[in-house]
């Protein structure tokens, strides 16, 4: 669930480590509209749903959620939902130890990478910066095999409330290199990113941080962005994040946004050429139908289409935050769209 300062607070890689679509700097053809299938209607254990993230591996699908330690629901057709499995029974150790007063996990990242499956996930509390991102690892999503079992790997960022950036809502992913890196960041400077060792998966101790997107001193007066997760797609890799309130229900207002690069260490710009570090972003997200407060979102790649994988809430409901599925449309200039949302004129 995203941050909001005030008190609210996967990818096919073309190189070969990836043995299913998980995101990870995904490289995706261009899709004909024709081709695009339509947004199913999660059901089942879909509800209480933040942050959503997808996986697919053998004839299952996986999505990794906010909060009960990183919850994990299950589907064969992406419809028909179910409760799987919990990452962790228990909060590690080390997340006891460093975050003061932590809860729960946060914001989860599932790829597939180097032979094993990936859990970058998020541990802090609202309005902080006191926060961390840890990783855990596994050879299989299947917890039927003989050789499921998540391991976890311990720290991979920190931060403190003297810092300027806020180590949660990670994102892995690939350049066209194959070199990784993480996506992460809440508020305050805003989204970073961090190149990492392919060995480790975590920063050199001398790793740069580098600004990608910020809203710092842009129009609004808001520092509201986070929940990086950036793809390539054609001769761009796209940074998509999310703007506004989080975690109001039906009075929230979240909505995601775009903008792309030709390096995936920005800059990036979106559709009317304002630099993202300058509070760019094109909205490919808003309220529709009984829908509030659409964001957070994942992408997730299946037969050369690629789907929007966020939570939104349901304003007949009492505002319960609920799993959503929409294929992303791409338009003749390279731009990302959905079916629910129609920008304004």
């Amino acid at each position: 669930m995203r941050r909001w300062v005030v008190g609210v607070v996967l990818l096919f890689i073309a190189a070969g480590c990836r043995p299913v679509q998980v995101p990870a700097a995904q490289v995706t053809a261009p899709t004909a509209e024709s081709m695009v299938p339509a947004a199913v209607e999660p059901q089942g254990a879909a509800k209480r749903i933040h942050d959503p993230v997808m996986a697919k591996e053998g004839d299952t699908y996986y999505v990794f959620s906010t909060g009960s330690r990183v919850a994990v629901i299950c589907s064969k057709d992406m419809v028909n939902w179910e409760p799987c499995y919990r990452l962790f029974d228990y909060l590690p150790g080390w997340v006891i130890k460093a975050v003061k007063g932590v809860g729960d996990l946060w914001a989860p990242d599932i790829s597939y990478y180097d032979g094993k499956w990936q859990v970058y996930y998020s541990a802090s509390t609202f309005g902080s910066r006191d926060s961390a991102i840890g990783l855990a690892t596994n050879v299989t999503l299947d917890p039927n095999s003989p050789d499921f079992k998540w391991v976890d790997e311990g720290e991979v960022l920190r931060t403190r409330n003297g810092d300027e950036y806020n180590a949660i809502d990670p994102n892995f992913v690939l350049d066209a290199d194959g070199q990784p890196w993480l996506a992460f960041g809440s508020f305050w400077s805003g989204i970073k990113l961090v190149k990492l060792d392919p060995v480790t998966r975590k920063p050199a101790p001398d790793a740069e941080i580098l600004s990608i997107a910020s809203r710092r001193g842009a129009p609004g007066n808001t520092e509201a962005i986070e929940g990086a997760f950036i793809i390539r797609h054609g001769d761009y890799y796209y940074l998509f994040a999310s703007f506004d309130a989080c975690c109001r229900g039906a009075g929230s207002t979240y909505n995601v946004r775009v903008g792309r690069a030709e390096e995936i260490t920005g800059p990036y710009v979106d559709r009317d050429g304002v630099p993202m570090v300058k509070g760019g972003g094109t909205q490919i997200t808003g309220p529709y139908d009984h829908w509030r407060g659409p964001g957070h979102n994942g992408i997730f790649t299946e037969n050369g289409v690629d789907w929007l994988v966020y939570h939104a809430y349901n304003a007949d409901e009492s505002g319960v935050s609920s799993l959503r599925l929409e294929p992303i449309t791409w338009d003749k200039d390279g731009w990302p769209h959905v079916a629910s949302y129609a920008a304004p004129e």
